[in-house]
């Protein structure tokens, strides 16, 4: 008599070339019960809404995280069509799509669909009014989302960064090591989110609907704890890898960008701490942990 083997739950990661998408790549061997799919956005890009279909008709697909996003937020003033196709509409598809398979969409968001005027951590809840055409069109994907299918997950994060492709980790390093000195802005408050801490995150999300569906579905925030400038994250590296380097601190005024920036972006995590259960760690304990790893 032959033995069943059931492959387990399927996970689709879209994206999966970027920071999330390498994080969880990298992590998926801790979770031998789930069968992973890691597509990039050359193979399957997630605006073109026949490739999804068929690619979900194809394959039995229980959760999709979506981590592919068009990032550029200076770029997105003057290309905001294509922001939106991506960021916004493509999402909506993509939640349809989910809903007609049964399959949990997990879609990454962003602390800019806040305009930044705040003076404590934002919660789920708060008013919505990003100050820029990213923020927006993130904003877009959202709202498309949650009214294609009420039953999905949406993570807003922040400053995201790992030991892969380009972060602002990763451009200190650069021009610590090439420079005497960094002009950095002071006056930008919010978290950084190391990339695996939010990829654990993301499967505990999937194991908890696995155990008990339908605990789960909104919106969420998820950053590291702790508030802190781009000044004294840059400070961070800095005393981390000992660089001689001078950081000097710079009003945003000094960094005139084509895309208007938060000045306070602090999310509240806690919804998702007693959701889950668990401890975020401090920002700077994992900046720590992303440099042992190294």
């Amino acid at each position: 008599m032959d033995t069943f083997i059931d492959p387990g739950k399927t996970v689709l990661v879209t994206g999966a070339g970027g920071q999330l998408g390498k994080a969880l790549q990298k992590s998926a061997a801790q979770y031998p019960a789930y069968h992973f799919l890691f597509e990039t956005k050359e193979n399957f890009p997630i605006d073109n809404f026949a490739v999804v279909k068929k690619y979900f008709s194809r394959h039995r697909i229980d959760y999709c995280i979506n981590c592919a996003a068009y990032t550029a937020v200076d770029t997105a003033e003057t290309d905001s069509e294509k922001a939106f196709s991506i960021n916004g509409d493509a999402v909506g598809n993509l939640a349809k799509v989910c809903k007609d398979h049964q399959a949990l969409l997990i879609h990454i968001s962003t602390d800019y669909v806040f305009d930044g005027t705040a003076t404590q951590p934002y919660k789920e809840e708060d008013a919505i009014a990003p100050v820029n055409m990213y923020g927006a069109s993130k904003l877009k994907g959202e709202e498309l989302a949650l009214n294609s299918n009420q039953l999905s997950v949406i993570i807003r994060t922040s400053w995201l960064y790992s030991s892969e492709n380009k972060n602002f980790v990763k451009t200190m390093l650069r021009l610590m090591s090439e420079r005497e000195s960094v002009n950095v802005v002071s006056d930008q408050y919010g978290c950084p989110t190391y990339a695996p801490d939010l990829a654990a995150v993301i499967m505990k999300i999937i194991e908890k609907e696995n155990e008990a569906p339908g605990s789960d579905y909104g919106i969420f925030n998820y950053c590291n704890t702790g508030i802190t400038t781009w000044y004294d994250f840059a400070e961070a590296i800095k005393e981390i890898v000992k660089s001689e380097c001078k950081i000097i601190p710079v009003p945003t005024t000094s960094f005139p960008t084509p895309a208007k920036r938060p000045g306070y972006s602090v999310l509240d995590t806690s919804k998702i701490q007693q959701l889950l259960g668990v401890t975020i760690p401090f920002w700077k304990d994992s900046l720590k942990k992303m440099f042992n790893e190294i």
